[in-house]
């Protein structure tokens, strides 16, 4: 029997797996009850190029709560704004399993707002 982790584990290695194929940098998000993650990482995958989170002490001065779709928002709109910063136009969204709803639709939104291509 495969528990709700491990399903959503498949369902990331399938997406992973085809973004490797394209040989694309990946906005790599992870979201869990209390926070917010992003990291735009690299084509071979092994080095982080930007990264955001909820927990980072200067945002969370700006949010109340880690985990709702404002924090997601400011999140994504981070991870753009570092991303550009350092040289980095387009990406792959890999949502790591996540239903593309909610929280995981507001980051990539904002992140599209805020001007990566994805």
């Amino acid at each position: 029997m495969i528990d709700k982790k491990q399903a959503r584990l498949r369902r990331a290695r399938q997406t992973r797996a085809k973004i490797a194929e394209l040989k694309s940098v990946r906005l790599a998000v992870h979201r869990s009850n209390c926070h917010i993650y992003a990291q735009v990482i690299s084509v071979c995958g092994s080095k982080v190029l930007a990264a955001a989170s909820s927990l980072e002490p200067d945002v969370r001065k700006m949010l109340p709560n880690g985990g709702d779709i404002s924090a997601a928002k400011t999140i994504g709109m981070l991870i753009a704004e570092r991303a550009r910063k350092a040289g980095i136009e387009r990406v792959s969204f890999d949502r790591s399993g996540f239903r593309y709803h909610g929280r995981i639709k507001a980051l990539a939104d904002a992140a599209r707002e805020a001007g990566l291509k994805f």
